[in-house]
């Protein structure tokens, strides 16, 4: 065994295989992939082998279409049958709820560029002639997908990437791995040690014990999983065509044709975790004990629906062990804190999403860049608060709904409240209807007295709705109070932080008592962060940003090297706060403070460290709502007397508590973007309009030739604010935006403007075509619904309130 690699890749599935392969191709032809047992022997081996593009994000959709259309040129490379059948995905619908989903889908496919229409049931009945149409309302069909050989697909990754130089040892454990000071890794096997440059975990059912030897707890648990193979099919035989995999949401079954007999599997309402402390070191090529008892009543509805396989006998039944992560997406990208260490597992749709996965690792690691946003499926999405007890609580939960729907406006229960503000029950008290962010329970919208604060899932206007646009009308005409404590928020400190912050961030960095707009960029030139820094003294600063993107933000300070005299550290769980937004937040705050907060004393973007009323805080004049507001932070210790405070010194301006609903209505309304919803690593600054914010004048800033570059030639698109005239229903995200028939562009974000009594969606359109009042259509729900665009903010265009 060689003593030395460029990088070493732990495991032998599908991951680790695709993984080693990109490597290679990127030109790392020194790269090793280590394999404690034979190849496939986790959980591969047994996997059902199906591929499909279907994914509620739509760049994990790209990236599972990129992995199919993959296994024609590693097929041709190594010489090896991939043992495809492509015979495309049918998903079918029983609920208007479903059927609005397969709709969501099949609109979001027009810009994917995927082959996706809604067909009638007796067409899904003829690609599909198992299906009892009888329980079903429509469905949907698509033309990527089928299935493969799991093993033939592994080896032939395998052999291609030898082809390109790599190496494999199989039968060789890894038992530690010691950093170097420069970064580099001694990675101690039972055969030897390998000094790697780079080491990545692809170690599947061993990803959790690969982690701990860096002291690193991964949020991933692995559960049993059951399919099921039937004897001969009479439907089936003669037919000129394997039936087009079809995943059944109501009876929560998927299932394909498995030669003349079908394969059909479950993601049972109860699942068995397996393996909850530790994997067994001896487990390959092995399966698990049959449970046909609890799982027969789940099975029993797939044999209603799909009558012809209740009629033939059962060949062969499998159950295995598959890994996942608390929200049933992989763990891909660098850790925190482990330089040069990487993960890329919890891939449980390995044979949909494996080549995508080792195309932007490998970029990542070569470039120093993923090529595209993958945020929803980024390592760093999750932080402290994913313990191992919250990963045992949510990864059942996730198990469970595999095959159910994720309504835009549902909140799952599992695991919940983890992190909770010293207000937590008081906003519950006001009828507060929680959600959580990063593990946090926020307010997403309040509840009358008399109203029960609850909500029907639904794709549809719920009745919040009402509730919502009471909230916003209240910001708009008096005063409203939003809980910020979600924020994501940073203390940077030290001699060398302003130069340092100025290389950091592409905008102009604030004197001392100001704030700033301040966007981060990546090399490429591309958004990684919105962000504001408040600049509180030459040596002392606070960066508020998105609250999700904690530990993404912290990965990417880490990254870019603070000098010794530059401290950064989480002020997440330290500083806690409220804003204040409406006309008459100015009044209500002077009653609390000693400082003039009269426009001219107090202006936009302006800060001071002062008491607000009993609590020592720093008080700023910003917000997102477009109206005249403030953000107050303190010490969680205050945070309950603040908010006494608040409301008392309120109690004569109808003040009234706002969530985050409302927020996004308000901020809509003034075409504001939201980082996450409209504003990712997939765009630029002037294709998102925060090129106004970035300042050319400086020497030297990351992604300051890129953005030079795009400033010269204009961008491709444009991020821009669309009214849907006449419609009662909203988009969701991803929609199509389409000119002439044609899909050009895409929804990021939507809402109803309440207090502009409108519909407005947020999205990308082609610049030469972001013009005021220009014309387009969006695939509602399979309805185009008119769309103009609307270059000024539909409320206050001049900005007036917003600097009252």
């Amino acid at each position: 065994m060689q003593d030395s690699a460029r990088a070493v890749v732990i495991g032998g599935g599908v991951v680790g295989a695709s993984v080693l392969y990109h490597l290679a191709k990127i030109g790392w032809q020194d790269v090793l992939l280590l394999e404690k047992s034979e190849l496939t022997a986790g959980s591969t081996w047994h996997a059902a082998g199906g591929m499909h593009t279907f994914n509620g994000e739509a760049n994990i959709s790209r990236l599972q279409k990129y992995t199919i259309d993959l296994y024609r040129e590693i097929e041709a490379l190594s010489g090896q049958s991939c043992g495809l059948h492509p015979n495309g995905g049918l998903m079918l619908a029983a609920t208007p709820g479903e059927l609005d989903s397969l709709r969501l889908i099949c609109s979001r496919a027009r810009y994917l560029g995927m082959e996706t229409e809604m067909i009638s049931l007796e067409e899904a009945a003829r690609l599909n002639p198992l299906i009892d149409t009888r329980f079903f309302t429509g469905a949907l069909w698509r033309a990527d997908g089928g299935h493969c050989d799991p093993s033939g697909t592994t080896h032939a990754y395998v052999k291609a990437a030898r082809r390109l130089g790599a190496a494999v040892e199989r039968f060789t454990r890894v038992t530690g791995l010691t950093p170097r000071r420069d970064g580099t890794w001694d990675v101690i096997t039972d055969k030897g040690t390998v000094h790697a440059e780079h080491v990545v975990n692809c170690a599947g059912l061993w990803a959790r014990e690969i982690g701990h030897l860096v002291g690193l707890q991964l949020p991933v648990l692995a559960m049993e999983h059951h399919y099921l193979v039937t004897e001969d099919i009479p439907e089936l035989k003669g037919r000129e065509r394997e039936i087009v995999n079809t995943t059944d949401y109501s009876g929560e079954i998927y299932m394909r044709q498995e030669r003349a007999g079908a394969l059909i599997g479950t993601y049972e309402p109860h699942g068995a975790v397996w393996a909850p402390i530790r994997t067994p070191e001896d487990f390959s090529m092995q399966l698990l004990p049959e449970d046909f008892e609890r799982l027969a009543p789940y099975f029993e509805v797939g044999f209603q629906h799909f009558p012809a396989l209740g009629r033939v006998g059962i060949k062969k039944a499998i159950n295995g062990p598959f890994t996942f992560a608390p929200d049933g997406n992989p763990l891909v990208g660098p850790v925190r804190g482990l330089r040069n260490f990487w993960v890329a597992c919890a891939v449980m749709a390995g044979f949909s999403q494996g080549g995508g996965i080792g195309l932007v690792l490998s970029r990542w690691m070569a470039e120093g860049d993923p090529g595209q946003d993958i945020l929803s499926m980024d390592v760093a999405r999750f932080g402290a608060f994913a313990t191992p007890k919250y990963t045992s609580i949510k990864v059942p939960e996730n198990y469970s709904r595999r095959f159910r729907l994720a309504y835009p406006n549902e909140e799952l229960p599992a695991a919940r409240p983890v992190r909770r503000s010293p207000i937590y029950e008081r906003l519950n008290a006001a009828g507060a209807v929680m959600g959580a962010n990063f593990g946090l329970e926020q307010a997403l919208w309040f509840a009358p007295a008399g109203v029960a604060p609850t909500e029907t899932p639904s794709y549809r206007r719920s009745e919040a709705f009402p509730h919502v646009g009471q909230e916003c009308r209240a910001v708009r005409t008096a005063v409203g109070l939003y809980e910020t404590s979600n924020y994501g928020k940073y203390e940077v400190t030290g001699r060398g932080a302003r130069g340092w912050l100025d290389r950091v961030f592409a905008s102009r960095i604030p004197q001392p008592g100001r704030l700033a707009l301040a966007p981060m960029l990546n090399p490429a030139g591309r958004i990684v962060g919105d962000l504001t820094i408040a600049c509180l003294a030459e040596d002392r600063y606070l960066i508020i940003g998105s609250g999700f993107a904690e530990e993404f933000h912290l990965r990417w300070f880490e990254a870019s090297e603070p000098p010794a005299d530059v401290h950064v550290r989480s002020a997440a769980s330290s500083l806690m706060g409220f804003s204040v937004a409406g006309p008459r937040s100015r009044e209500l705050l002077q009653r609390l403070v000693r400082i003039d907060l009269s426009a001219g004393a107090f202006r936009l973007f302006q800060l001071a460290e002062t008491a607000v009323g009993l609590a020592p805080a720093i008080l700023t004049r910003s917000g997102f709502t477009g109206e005249l507001g403030y953000e107050i932070w303190t010490t969680p210790d205050y945070l309950a007397t603040l908010h006494d405070d608040l409301l008392e010194a309120g109690r004569d301006q109808e003040l009234v508590h706002f969530g985050g609903r409302a927020l996004s209505s308000l901020r809509l309304e003034k075409g504001y973007g939201s980082f996450n919803k409209d504003f990712r690593p997939d765009y630029t600054p002037a294709e998102t309009g925060l090129q106004r914010y970035v300042d050319f004048d400086k020497p030297d800033f990351t992604g300051r030739a890129a953005a030079l570059a795009e400033r010269s030639r204009g961008p491709k698109r444009r991020f821009v604010i669309l009214e849907i005239p006449g419609t009662d229903t909203e988009a969701v995200g991803y929609e199509s935006i389409l000119k002439d028939g044609k899909a050009v562009g895409y929804v990021t974000s939507a809402s109803f403007g309440h207090c502009t009594a409108r519909s407005l969606a947020a999205g990308y359109v082609p610049a030469g075509l972001a013009r005021e009042g220009e014309a387009f259509q969006i695939d509602i729900f399979g309805e185009l619904r008119a769309a103009i665009v609307r270059l000024q903010p539909l409320y206050d265009p001049r900005g007036l309130r917003l600097r009252a």
